[in-house]
């Protein structure tokens, strides 16, 4: 993947970040978006800056480019695209994961309950910024035959098909960018292009591990407060789930597909980094779900 050119939108922490380096890893050259820099913050508030997910890329053996970019305007989203055109030529892979609304929704609230305008500026992150990248981005993609879009959101088409996501919002969030997926697959596939969803399982996230008040090193210490926990995954095993969808010769198979990390880590043969393979929706359907009486390591 050494003449591989990505761009990874929302890459300054998590999914994100994750599947930067990972592709970077590969040997990619990979453009990291988001709206946190060393210059200033987003509503999100976080530390975590696009230039430090820039340079663990090309730790990593890739090539890091950070470029600050709001993909709600799409004057910046425009402009990145003409500079990676300028820089590169080409555009081989697009990962939408824009998302950044996590302070934005209510668990279990009914919409007349419901904060109206974060409930809205929740879609908007969720679904406008996607929209608006690729309608950008897809020109220099379909380019040339072979090109891979990503777009990234919480549980497979079919887990999601028949159960209620916590939040009229949220839940349409995360159901409307697996059709958007399958919407650019048709779109795509006269070009040679294939587009998929994927959604990471249980993601120990910076901001996860910071929720339970744990670090990436003692993460099990968490497992007593939620048992699913112990199959939670770093963010580079959905990382190595897309770099191995990347540079699979035979990536139109999947085009149109929902998929998770721990079903293309079967498909792959890759891992997480501590060599497991952890598969938290088997879990939720098996044992919280179905009453099954199970070792949490037998779904890692």
């Amino acid at each position: 993947m050494t003449e591989t050119v990505a761009l990874v939108t929302g890459a300054t922490r998590g999914t994100g970040r994750g599947i930067a380096v990972q592709l970077g890893a590969a040997g990619a050259t990979v453009y990291c978006t988001g709206r946190t820099t060393r210059q200033g913050r987003s509503e999100m508030d976080r530390a975590e800056t696009i230039e430090e997910s820039a340079e663990l890329v090309t730790a990593a053996g890739g090539k890091g480019i950070a470029v600050r970019t709001d993909h709600l305007v799409p004057e910046q989203v425009k402009a990145l695209v003409e500079r990676i055109d300028s820089e590169q030529g080409r555009l081989d892979v697009l990962v939408n994961d824009i998302w950044g609304a996590d302070h934005l929704w209510s668990w279990d609230t009914p919409v007349w309950e419901h904060d109206l305008d974060k409930g809205l500026r929740l879609l908007r992150l969720a679904l406008d910024t996607h929209l608006i990248t690729s309608h950008h981005a897809l020109p220099l993609l379909i380019r040339r035959p072979g090109g891979l879009v990503v777009e990234v959101t919480d549980g497979t088409a079919g887990f999601n098909a028949t159960r209620y996501r916590n939040s009229i919002f949220y839940d349409l969030a995360k159901t409307a960018v697996s059709r958007l997926a399958f919407a650019q697959s048709h779109e795509l596939r006269p070009h040679g292009a294939a587009a998929v969803s994927i959604t990471p399982g249980f993601l120990r996230s910076e901001m996860m591990l910071d929720n339970f008040g744990v670090t990436e090193e003692n993460w099990r210490d968490a497992i007593a407060h939620s048992p699913a926990f112990a199959i939670s995954e770093t963010p580079a095993y959905v990382g190595r789930a897309v770099a191995a969808l990347a540079a699979d010769p035979d990536r139109m198979r999947w085009s149109g597909s929902s998929l998770s990390s721990g079903e293309l880590a079967k498909e792959y043969g890759f891992t997480d980094v501590d060599g497991s393979r952890p598969d938290v929706w088997r879990w939720i359907e098996e044992v919280e779900e179905g009453g099954k009486d199970a070792d949490p390591a037998d779904y890692r």
